[in-house]
């Protein structure tokens, strides 16, 4: 394989918008130092936010709220398993994102009085603002284009270097040209999502997630071999959105009026619906599919809807339901359940980082869904990025250099590529993704149970062993999908162990466990997943919240 070498100060994996953020910040901070980044597709339209969005989801208005009212609010959503600090500097910095964001030209719409929509999403509190920008990607990637950033598109980080504890850099994958790129870095972000691509959708589409589907749990298994610590693992997200194309509608439709309503007409929840009351009381038994109506607004409260989906949510959307016949003024909108996912900004999952964006590893930090800031969004990514920015240009200042021999690293990467070139296998990379998201479906999958997990542990590492001998290796493009799916297979081998660990349902739906159905009010801790003396080996263990964040009220309203 052909391998070329390049040496920077700040490597970023992934760049979405934790990503982005981190190169804008990065550059503000010393324009010389080096900033590259490395992304999987095209980063003018990559991540979870490849174009626009209607909302940035925490922010701390003054007047409305404060950072002490967000966490007691997601000390409400997370049932106590928060690391405060975290979530506190997220909230703080918040409303000071959301205004450098506005003289960036992002767009947040106001009233004649120059008031803010904000809304609930939450349990408890109002902390959604309502967002109008369609080309919020566009925006980021002219700004770190502009500062001197280095892009490497179409590249997938396959392994971290580690120096004496230290991450130096990573090893790359072109996905295009099958070249492996060695990038010599003093510190490293990682920002590549979670993992999107887990569950199979119930259309079957191998495509066909909530999120973005190139987000494969690359930083998960990154952090994971190289020593990191991460947790949320048995947090296994499954939504309610549109049927069959898997797009959030809820809170654009509910907060402007629309009625939720099961199979048989009844009304279902509120302003803000539960997930849990949606499968358990509704779905799971017989009242599903769910649907949204709006026929019964004013003609202006839909439009406004229809703005919003079609211009900034997802445009694909208004060929979706036109070639549907669907009409928000004379027809219902089928919801359905999603496939199943791991996610730090929807969920808990990821590396457990500090309030500077560190994780346990020397010189590596993490953003957006790879890390654990819990229920974090689009502000935790932002918020993360930029301080995960802040720590690594504080890092390095003292190095002068990050040396690591990456000859073993491409060693374990090429032998890997050639065994399964010399199998020559039968079975197609599609077919084996298939075979492999259909198990995990099956046996992780709320409700779980000993037995499910158990065995989930055990065919993904059939699995794993099997990869490199069944899979038939033609061409580039099948190699990096076996590099993704391998990462799939650890990252349900990681939530199964952490599934087993956790003895007891917590979360609602997320972690329901058929033989441990109680909540343990004593189990208020994070679990810890962390490599051993070998992939295989993974440890675990549990560990306190951090709760030193002192609640003061604030001015909730």
């Amino acid at each position: 394989m052909k391998v070329s070498y390049m040496e920077t100060d700040v490597l970023i994996i992934g760049g979405g918008s934790a990503g982005s953020m981190a190169a804008i910040r990065l550059k503000e901070l010393n324009r010389d130092q080096k900033v590259t980044i490395f992304e999987k597709a095209n980063i003018k339209f990559s991540g979870s936010i490849p174009r626009g969005m209607d909302a940035l989801n925490i922010v701390t208005v003054p007047g409305i709220n404060t950072a002490e009212d967000y966490i007691e609010a997601q000390n409400i959503a997370c049932e106590g398993v928060l690391d405060e600090a975290p979530s506190y500097v997220m909230a703080k910095r918040s409303w000071e994102l959301m205004k450098e964001l506005q003289s960036w030209g992002v767009f947040f719409p106001t009233d004649k009085a120059g008031n803010y929509e904000v809304l609930k999403t939450t349990p408890k509190g109002r902390f959604t603002v309502t967002m109008r920008e369609p080309n919020l990607k566009t925006i980021l990637h002219d700004r770190f284009t502009k500062l001197g950033c280095t892009v490497v598109n179409h590249t997938m980080a396959l392994q971290l270097l580690v120096d004496n504890g230290h991450v130096a850099g990573a090893v790359g994958f072109n996905i295009r040209t099958g070249e492996l790129i060695v990038c010599h870095a003093k510190a490293v972000i990682l920002s590549a999502g979670g993992t999107a691509r887990f569950g199979l959708p119930e259309n079957g589409y191998l495509y066909g997630n909530y999120d973005c589907p190139a987000n494969t749990g690359d930083a998960y298994s990154l952090a994971y071999r190289a020593g990191a610590e991460l947790t949320g693992l048995e947090y296994t997200l499954r939504y309610y959105i549109v049927k069959d194309i898997n797009c959030p509608l809820l809170y654009i439709t509910l907060t402007r009026g629309a009625k939720l309503l099961n199979a048989i007409g009844e009304e279902v929840g509120g302003d803000h619906p539960g997930i849990k009351n949606m499968f358990d009381e509704h779905y799971d038994k017989g009242l599903g599919y769910l649907r949204i109506r709006m026929s019964h607004l004013p003609v202006e409260k839909i439009e406004a809807v229809e703005d919003i989906l079609f211009s900034t949510e997802k445009p694909v959307l208004q060929r979706y339901f036109e070639g549907k016949g669907v009409n928000f003024r004379n027809r219902d909108i089928e919801l359905g359940p999603t496939d199943m996912y791991l996610c730090g900004g929807h969920g808990i999952t990821g590396v457990v980082v500090d309030t500077g964006a560190a994780s346990t590893v020397p010189g590596l930090y993490a953003a957006g869904d790879s890390a654990n800031v819990n229920r974090g969004h689009l502000t935790g990514a932002f918020v993360f990025g930029q301080l995960a920015a802040e720590s690594a240009t504080e890092y390095i200042k003292g190095i002068s250099s990050r040396q690591c021999d990456p000859a073993p690293y491409i060693a374990e990467i090429t032998e890997k590529c050639q065994v399964m070139e010399e199998n020559q296998g039968f079975v197609s990379i599609e077919e084996f993704e298939y075979k492999t998201r259909r198990t995990i479906t099956d046996y992780l999958t709320p409700p779980k149970n000993e037995y499910k997990l158990s065995r989930a542990v055990e065919i993904m590492r059939e699995m794993k062993k099997a990869l490199p001998r069944h899979v038939k290796v033609s061409r580039t493009h099948d190699l990096w999908k076996a590099f993704e799916v391998e990462n799939i297979i650890d990252c349900a081998i990681l939530s199964a162990t952490a599934s087993m660990e956790r003895k007891e349902s917590r979360w609602g739906y997320w972690h329901h466990r058929a033989d441990y159905p109680k909540t343990d009010p004593a189990y208020t801790k994070l679990l810890i997943v962390k490599r051993g003396s070998c992939d295989d080996d993974v440890t675990t263990r549990l560990r306190e919240p951090d709760k030193s964040i002192s609640l003061k009220g604030g001015n909730q309203q």
